[in-house]
C-alpha cells in the first residue's frame, strides 16, 4: 500500500467525551434553554443511541447530527407540530419557543418510555439517511421548534450551543462572541489518541498518510497539535476545503452541491495532494458515511474501505452496517493497522 488515509473522529482521536458529550449537552441545553424542559440529569439521549444514529448514514456533520436527534426528540416530547417563526435574534427565538412551549406539558419519563431507537434508525436508514432521512421517517414536521440554519451568532442555536460547549474558551478565540449558553470547559479536553504514536510510526515508516476529515480546520489543529500528530501526515483535508470548493462550484454553476463525505472529494483531494501516480490506497473509517465515501472513491483510485471499530456496546450493529455498506475490511484493534503493510 502506498497511501493510507485516515478519518479523525473515532479513529485516530476518541470523541466519546468530546464531540459526543458535546451532542449529549448541546440536547440537554436545547430543552432546557429554549423549552423550558429538565429531564432532571439524565441524558436524553446516550453515547450508543448516537451511534446508532451515525450507523443511518449522511450524518458526518456532527451539527446537522444534534439537529436530527432533536428533531426525534421533539416528535417524542408531547410538543405538536408548530410553523417556523422567522427570528434572527437568539434572544427573541428563546422566548418565542419559551412561550410556546409553556402551552403544553412535556414529561420526561414519558418521553423515556417513547423511545425506540433501533426501529425508528431502521426506517431512517431506508430512507438514506441524514436529516432528510429523519423527516420523512417522522411524517410529520417538528422544524418549526428547530433553529439550525444561519449563523450561530444570529438564529442558529443548535450550532451556537455546540460550538460553545465544544470549545469552551477557545469559543471567544475562534469567534471573538462571548459564550451564551455554557461556561465550563471544553469537551475537546477529553479526547484521548485511539491509535497509538508507536503505531503511526511504523505505518509512517512504510506508508505514505493522510487525513480526510469532516472537523472544522481550527478543531482539526486543535486535536493534531495537543497530540502533536503533524509529522506523521503529508496532507490534511477538512471541512473548510469542502466548503471552500462547494463555494467556488456555487459561483461557477449557480449550483449547490455537498462535498462532505459521504462524497468521496475529501479522500481524493488527500490522495491528489499526495502526488503519487497510480497509488495504492486505503481510507479508514469508523462510520458508515466512510465507507461509502470509499467506495465511490473507487472510481477514481485504487482504494479499500477499511472500518474500524472501537469499544461501542452498539458494535454489531455498526459493523453490519458498514459490512452493507460494503467495507472492504473491518479491524477491531488499533494494531490490526500493521497487517496493511504487507497489503
Amino acid at each position: 500500500m502506498d497511501i493510507l488515509v485516515f478519518d479523525m473522529d473515532g479513529v485516530l482521536i476518541n470523541v466519546s467525551g468530546s464531540y459526543r458529550k458535546a451532542i449529549q449537552k448541546t440536547v440537554q441545553i436545547y430543552f432546557r434553554y429554549c423549552l423550558g424542559f429538565n429531564p432532571k440529569g439524565k441524558d436524553l439521549i446516550t453515547n450508543e443511541e448516537i451511534s446508532l444514529f451515525k450507523a443511518a448514514g449522511h450524518f458526518n456533520n456532527d451539527w446537522d447530527l444534534t439537529s436530527g436527534i432533536l428533531l426525534y426528540l421533539l416528535s417524542i416530547s408531547g410538543l405538536p407540530p408548530i410553523k417556523k417563526k422567522p427570528l434572527h435574534q437568539i434572544e427573541k427565538i428563546i422566548s418565542f419557543l419559551r412561550e410556546e412551549s409553556s402551552k403544553f406539558k412535556l414529561d420526561h419519563l414519558k418521553l423515556f418510555k417513547k423511545k425506540n431507537l433501533r426501529d425508528f434508525i431502521l426506517e431512517v436508514n431506508s430512507y438514506h439517511g441524514g436529516i432528510k432521512g429523519i423527516r420523512l421517517a417522522l411524517k410529520k414536521s417538528w422544524d418549526g421548534w428547530l433553529y439550525r440554519n444561519g449563523d450561530l451568532n444570529r438564529e442558529n442555536i443548535v450550532k451556537r450551543i455546540f460550538q460553545e460547549v465544544y470549545l469552551g474558551n477557545k469559543f471567544r478565540e475562534l469567534y471573538k462572541l462571548d459564550p451564551i449558553f455554557y461556561h465550563g470547559k471544553g469537551t475537546y479536553l477529553k479526547e484521548k489518541l485511539l491509535i497509538p504514536k508507536s503505531i503511526l510510526f511504523t505505518l509512517r515508516r512504510n506508508i505514505i498518510l493522510g487525513i480526510a476529515s469532516g472537523r472544522p480546520r481550527f478543531e482539526a489543529e486543535l486535536a493534531l497539535k495537543r497530540f502533536q500528530l503533524f509529522p506523521y501526515f503529508d496532507k490534511i483535508v477538512t471541512l473548510d476545503d469542502c466548503i471552500e470548493e462547494e463555494t467556488k462550484f456555487f459561483k461557477n454553476t449557480g449550483r449547490r452541491i455537498s462535498l462532505t463525505k459521504p462524497h468521496p472529494y475529501p479522500i481524493l483531494k488527500v490522495i491528489e495532494g499526495i502526488g503519487i501516480k497510480n497509488p495504492k490506497c486505503g481510507y479508514i473509517g469508523d462510520v458508515v458515511d466512510d465507507i461509502i465515501a470509499a467506495r465511490r472513491a473507487k472510481r477514481y483510485v485504487d482504494i479499500i474501505a477499511i472500518g474500524f471499530l472501537s469499544q461501542n456496546k452498539v458494535k454489531k450493529f455498526i459493523k453490519d452496517s458498514m459490512v452493507q455498506a460494503g467495507a472492504d475490511i473491518i479491524y477491531e484493534k488499533p494494531e490490526d493497522l500493521l497487517k496493511l503493510m504487507t497489503s
